[in-house]
């Protein structure tokens, strides 16, 4: 009997050996594979593939695994071999970041929402559901960012992700929403570009009261806590750091700032983005825990003339007094481009609304993201950033008046919005802040096709499409994009982050 019992035991250990590496469990909505050695992944419909003992997502469910589907290969591999099988519709969905959505939708003010045509009150819906407008845009114009608002409460936050991560998975080649959120620590919303502000989340100073504190190692910290909050909720992208030097003490934004010292900017520029993108333990930095950080707003919109807003037409020239505008990019070049982390510089940029008055030497003086100068002159020649550049939102569109909060097309009024689109890809930018619609970026396609042919057009596109790729493959949304929402609601304004925050010691 012993041999035989002996014999059974070695059966067993061999074919545990020869068996897979993972196992599945069902979680909240969705299936959960865990392997030892290997990448953890969440999936809804797509189906798995098992190679070498390891589990894979099937995205684009062809029954082969892509290089884009396979974890084990770097991050760029990945997304130049997605990039290369995607259709111009496609890319051109990619180009795109949604306006602002509040979970659940409201019928009133900014992204206006509806349920089977009806209000969220007279509807019935849930308030995870998708909204009539999100399913649009995700389904028909294939956007993948999304900025998000208010929500509910964390564990609404993280369904609602789970219904858009289902849907898109759903689509297409799979890619997942890298879901966004401009600054939601602060004790209070103010303006649109904190709409999200408040609410069931750790509360800290504004970023002027952290340059206060003079303490970058604060600021680090603040960034580890908040991008631990943003990652419950299911943002993957943090439209921050404000990294503008405010040097006009008139101007609005300035408590959106680190204050008018160069220095001290460029050193909380910095940690911020540090805090906010390292995973870790992670090699490289990158992993689940990251977030993007689109640093805001290039070349700085500090000094705003007379202190008025670039939001606005009566406000839209940058002056930079003293000639003093190298001064201006020190917290991105040497800040923000220029991380103590693995994650190297910041994933993402904005620029602003601004025109940069008398920079440009051809005397184009014209809204940032319309200056070729501005961007691929200076940003990715200059001093070679070769990350996502995304507009600021809505500069595309028609302004009415002087006084109007409507487009902010500043330089490039006379051009129809198809042309305006042209302009900033020309210029070297990737996505388009406030536009759920693909019909302009596709027009712009079809320019670039008439003015330098077919395969200029697509080498463009699928460069954009590359860079704005890498930043969900980072972040391994295209392994997990989904949440528990008990972990959720544990995570979000935890005892110790709010204690954090009020005794940051």
């Amino acid at each position: 009997m012993k041999p035989r019992a002996k014999w059974g035991l070695t059966a067993l250990l061999l074919l545990a050996a020869c068996g897979p590496k993972w196992q599945e469990t069902e979680a909240d909505g969705y299936r959960l594979v865990t392997q030892k050695g290997g990448a953890t992944l969440g999936y809804t419909s797509a189906p798995l593939l098992t190679v070498n003992k390891f589990a894979f997502k099937d995205l684009n469910r062809n029954g082969v695994l892509d290089p884009y589907e396979d974890w084990r290969l770097p991050a760029e591999e990945r997304a130049k071999d997605l990039a290369a099988q995607l259709s111009i519709e496609e890319i051109a969905g990619l180009m795109l970041y949604s306006g602002h959505q509040a979970v659940p939708g409201s019928a009133y003010g900014f992204g206006g929402a509806t349920y089977g045509g009806k209000s969220f009150a007279e509807s019935g819906a849930e308030p995870f559901d998708l909204t009539d407008q999100q399913k649009k845009f995700l389904t028909e114009d294939n956007l993948r960012a999304v900025l998000v608002t208010t929500v509910q409460s964390p564990g609404v936050a993280a369904r609602w992700n789970n219904n858009v991560q289902t849907l898109t998975e759903s689509l297409g080649h799979g890619i997942p929403a890298n879901n966004s959120s401009d600054p939601r620590n602060e004790t209070a919303a103010t303006a649109e570009f904190n709409m999200g502000a408040g609410g069931q989340i750790s509360l800290w100073p504004t970023p002027l009261g952290l340059a206060a504190t003079f303490d970058p190692d604060l600021v680090r910290k603040f960034g580890q806590i908040a991008s631990e909050e943003y990652r419950a909720l299911g943002i993957a992208t943090a439209l921050s750091p404000q990294i503008d030097l405010a040097t006009e003490p008139r101007w609005s934004r300035f408590n959106g700032t680190f204050g008018e010292d160069p220095t001290l900017d460029t050193d909380m520029a910095r940690a911020y983005v540090d805090g906010f993108q390292t995973t870790p333990g992670a090699k490289d930095g990158w992993g689940a825990q990251s977030v993007n950080a689109m640093v805001k707003h290039w070349p700085s919109g500090g000094p705003e003339e007379g202190g008025r807003d670039a939001h606005f037409n009566y406000g839209k020239y940058a002056v930079y007094p003293g000639g003093a505008f190298e001064t201006h990019l020190k917290a991105f070049t040497e800040g923000a481009f220029q991380l103590e982390g693995g994650t190297g510089k910041a994933a993402a940029v904005m620029p602003y609304y601004t025109i940069s008055y008398g920079i440009d030497p051809s005397g184009n003086n014209v809204g940032n993201s319309y200056s070729k100068y501005i961007i691929s002159d200076l940003l990715r020649g200059k001093y070679g950033y070769d990350g996502v550049v995304c507009t600021d939102w809505n500069i595309t569109y028609d302004n009415a008046s002087i006084e109007s909060f409507d487009g902010k097309c500043w330089g490039r009024e006379e051009l129809t919005v198809a042309e305006r689109h042209y302009e900033v890809i020309k210029a070297g930018v990737d996505q388009f802040g406030g536009n759920n619609d693909k019909g302009p970026v596709l027009e712009a396609y079809r320019m670039w096709v008439r003015d330098f042919g077919e395969e200029s057009a697509r080498e463009r596109f699928e460069a954009s499409a590359v860079r704005l790729l890498l930043n969900s493959f980072r972040t391994g949304l295209f392994e997990n994009p989904y949440l528990d929402p008990a972990t959720a609601d544990a995570t979000v304004a935890s005892p110790n982050s709010c204690r954090r925050a009020t005794r940051p010691s």
